[in-house]
């Protein structure tokens, strides 16, 4: 793939982690990646990539005076990928810390239900039908996790995908337009994860539509 073919991607840093990993699965994919700390670099490329790392409180420090603009890119559609912590920033808080999130999807962030916190290893992931583009060539797929909170959308059509552990079901994968949120690491979940990175940057070269879900699902 030649580079005038590349999607342009900001990998935002929260400033708590190290992103390198996250960023040759994205190259690996097809994309040129800058990590950025600047909203007008990251919100200026062709998608965005919210990663996993950090905790939710400083993550949304990062977002301060900038989270109505924010919002407003994603509404308009700049394509986005939230992973794990960057998924929850899509919701309005958290139970994890103070501060408020993008608020893109309704609902909850709240601590998981399970024995041993936080959920850390391998996980089954559902896809739901159905599918979301995103996670069309998956049946199912085995993922890494490494969460002690999780995702309670209030509109069941943004769930695209769950997970279960000790008898909490929970969102493992969300969208909204064309926002998609995974609660788990692709970059982390070997040949599966590099996949599903590379089918986010076909998302953003060929936009498709939501799937049609139904209600009350």
């Amino acid at each position: 793939m030649t580079n005038d073919t590349r999607v342009r991607v900001a990998l935002f840093d929260y400033g708590a982690g190290n992103l390198h990993s996250l960023a040759k699965g994205l190259e690996a994919g097809g994309a040129e990646v800058e990590i950025t700390t600047d909203w007008d670099v990251a919100l200026s490329r062709e998608a965005l990539v919210l990663p996993g790392v950090g905790s939710f409180g400083a993550a949304v420090r990062s977002l301060e005076g900038r989270i109505a603009e924010v919002r407003a890119a994603l509404e308009r559609g700049l394509p986005c990928l939230g992973i794990c912590l960057g998924m929850q920033l899509f919701f309005p808080d958290s139970e994890e810390g103070e501060g408020s999130g993008i608020g893109l999807i309704g609902g909850r962030v709240r601590r998981i239900r399970a024995a041993t916190v936080p959920q850390m290893g391998w996980n089954d992931v559902e896809p739901l039908a159905p599918a979301d583009p995103l996670l069309a060539e998956f049946a199912g797929l085995t993922a890494y996790y490494a969460n002690s909170f999780v995702c309670e959308p209030e509109d069941p059509a943004t769930v695209i995908a769950t997970s279960e552990v000790d008898e909490d079901r929970f969102a493992a994968a969300v969208r909204r337009g064309r926002s998609w949120g995974v609660q788990f690491h692709p970059e982390k979940s070997s040949a599966p994860g590099l996949a599903l990175l590379r089918s986010f940057l076909r998302q953003v070269r060929t936009p498709t539509p939501e799937p049609a879900r139904e209600e009350g699902r």
